[in-house]
């Protein structure tokens, strides 16, 4: 079991590497290919929670501290290599794009070093700093510059408010709904990364339509109690 729970924590390190990756595609400005990388990096983090609790890795490998270590593969792939993206693919552009590179890194530090992230009910209390996920989203959609620094500037406020996030893999409720939407909506930017995020309306319609369902689940969710046993 030591041995295993161990292998979680080299599958979870993972991330780090691709994280690497994904930087140097964004450096040369191939955005379809960082994309990829950062989608083989999401699907990598989605899967080595469910490992790591199965492995009981904080009892089997206590010598790695597994939450630091996500948390700074997550600071990369989350935040980092995104606001990045942002600034150098010409979404924002002049000074909309030095707004948005500065703020989202300083917001999403204090918020990744927020003891309240978590919620009883396995969410997260506040926009959670994915913005790996709006970042590859607005690759596709590209709506006006006006509205990408005017929903970044809001999710960064919203990192400190008491709204709640759903985590696809992790929030029960609604999970029927939440896990196969979120696979669709990797699918659909793997497949726009793949075609080089060629203007395809389809695909665009399904990226909005998930990006917003995994946007606003969490606030519905407190507007709608649920149903008591």
């Amino acid at each position: 079991m030591t041995k295993r729970a161990y292998s979680v924590h080299l599958f979870t390190a993972i991330g780090a590497s691709l994280a690497m990756l994904a930087l140097l595609e964004a450096v040369q400005h191939d955005w379809a290919m960082m994309t990829i990388w950062l989608t083989v990096a999401f699907i990598v983090d989605g899967i080595d929670g469910p490992l790591a609790r199965k492995y009981a890795v904080t009892e089997n490998a206590p010598v790695i501290d597994g939450v630091l270590l996500d948390l700074i593969i997550d600071f990369l792939t989350y935040v980092m290599i995104p606001a990045y993206a942002l600034y150098g693919s010409g979404l924002l552009p002049g000074w909309s794009g030095w707004i948005v590179v500065l703020l989202i890194p300083f917001a999403s530090a204090l918020y990744f070093a927020d003891t309240r992230m978590k919620t009883e009910d396995k969410s997260f209390r506040g926009f959670p700093g994915c913005w790996n996920m709006v970042t590859l989203a607005l690759l596709v959609i590209v709506p006006p510059w006006e509205v990408i620094l005017g929903l970044v500037v809001a999710l960064c406020i919203a990192q400190f408010l008491n709204l709640k996030f759903v985590h696809p893999v992790r929030t029960k409720r609604w999970q029927a709904v939440t896990l196969p939407v979120a696979l669709v909506w990797t699918f659909a930017i793997a497949c726009a990364a793949w075609t080089g995020f060629t203007s395809n309306p389809l695909l665009t319609g399904v990226v909005t339509a998930t990006s917003l369902y995994l946007l606003l689940a969490g606030i519905a969710q407190q507007l709608v109690p649920p149903r008591r046993a």
